[in-house]
């Protein structure tokens, strides 16, 4: 090993399990609505279409795969009851493989990608399976209630504002100006164009078949590669008047953070990420379990960390839970060569790159949700995708997945590229 890796062994211990990724596989990403390509598709068959194609896909029976475990942040409805153990069964996976739904919003793919790691190196599982899903179109965002708004007891005292009233003031509090964020969210367009142009995504997508077995859709339906300034700049701002209203949310944020004098809101539909419909499969295993089934690793999970962080603001988590992981590791951010943030809304990435230190070409350099949209339960599982596909597109070695979440936290993970 490398003297890096050598140094995130003696941090981690001798005696853990190593965790290896075999293989990630997600759907394209479909408009959130009644007339986007994947509303067709429930829930249940858009999850277990992911789960077939990673077993089949590296020649396993499903036998194999002892848990799984998928983020879904509206369990509900079609996608309650567990939904990962519905689709397990859906997918023809035998009644052995177990399941479990996590829900830690936002970050709920990638969670539950760290979760089969961790059962991984505690020795509970030889292959697992982490991911997510969400059919935004069907099940809509909020579905599932919940008293972190609603409930005066947990919304007084957490100041509770909506997630675009946050970013606005996040852009407000570090000095991001329209321009700023939309200037974001044009490149954002145009590197998930340039991507796609170039078949940077081919190894992971899977085109998603309707009950008849006709390909539905087989790219990222949400994209607009040829957004630029001006057509940003014709948007209203989104969460203005939910600011402004008379009491306002605009209100509650100046009363937790008083050094801010007015909120600027600088988001719209244009540099926040879209809603969509989406799934997404992770195989995780030890290495004698690889050499056993014939699978070839492609990188080892290196470290994991979720932190919890002030839940008014809320959106500032990745900075925190990237310091965790990578002190974990005994690692710092020179030690990362590619660094892959979920695009919630452009200030989000702007205020993380600032507060670590993270030049714009080594962040999302294939897009994110801005451009292709975010389906809450599976996004962090499709980032972590992305950026295995980007080590190995590019030659690098290292890379660091995380992304902000709902409440005030945030989830890491970093991943080093086997040769």
């Amino acid at each position: 090993p490398t003297d890096r890796g050598g140094r995130r062994g003696r941090k981690q211990g001798l005696n853990m399990t190593e965790a290896y990724i075999y293989d990630a596989v997600r759907s394209p990403r479909g408009k959130g609505r009644p007339d986007g390509a994947l509303h067709e598709i429930t829930p249940i068959d858009l999850a277990s279409q992911v789960l077939a194609a990673i077993r089949d896909r590296n020649g396993l029976s499903g036998e194999e795969i002892e848990d799984v475990a998928f983020g879904c942040v509206s369990p509900v409805g079609e996608q309650g009851a567990v939904i990962t153990r519905t689709a397990i069964l859906a997918a023809g996976y035998p009644h052995t493989t177990s399941g479990i739904q996590v829900n830690r919003f936002c970050g709920s793919g990638l969670e539950a990608s760290n979760i089969a790691a961790a059962k991984v190196k505690s020795g509970e599982c030889d292959l697992a399976v982490g991911g997510g899903i969400e059919s935004m179109s069907r099940v809509p965002m909020g579905s599932d209630g919940g008293a972190w708004p609603i409930d005066p007891r947990s919304a007084i005292a957490n100041y509770f504002i909506p997630q675009g009233i946050s970013a606005d003031l996040i852009a407000t509090r570090y000095g991001y100006s329209r321009d700023d964020v939309d200037a974001y969210a044009v490149e954002s367009q145009k590197r998930a164009g340039r991507a796609w142009a170039e078949n940077r995504f081919a190894r992971s997508i899977l085109p998603i078949k309707d009950v008849i077995g006709e390909v539905v859709l087989d790219h990222d339906e949400l994209m607009r590669p040829q957004t630029d300034m001006q057509s940003l700049g014709a948007l209203a701002p989104a969460f203005q008047m939910m600011g402004t209203m008379m009491p306002g949310f605009d209100d509650i944020a100046i009363m937790r953070y008083p050094d801010v004098e007015k909120i600027n809101h600088v988001h719209h539909a244009g540099n926040s990420s879209g809603i969509v419909d989406g799934s997404a499969a992770v195989l995780i295993g030890t290495k004698e379990a690889g050499e056993k089934y014939g699978l070839k690793a492609r990188a080892r999970i290196v470290s994991m960390a979720s932190i919890g962080s002030e839940p008014a603001i809320m959106l500032t988590g990745p900075e925190f839970a990237a310091q965790k992981a990578l002190a974990r590791a005994g690692m710092d951010k020179s030690d990362i060569d590619v660094w892959e943030l979920n695009e919630a809304f452009a200030s989000v990435v702007l205020r993380f790159m600032e507060a670590m230190h993270v030049d714009h070409t080594d962040i999302n350099v294939n897009g994110g949700a801005i451009a292709m949209g975010h389906p809450l339960g599976a996004t962090g599982a499709m980032i972590l995708g992305t950026v295995l596909d980007e080590l190995e597109r590019s030659g690098k070695s290292t890379a660091l997945t995380t992304l902000c979440i709902g409440a005030g936290m945030g989830t890491a993970t970093i991943i080093e590229r086997v040769n």
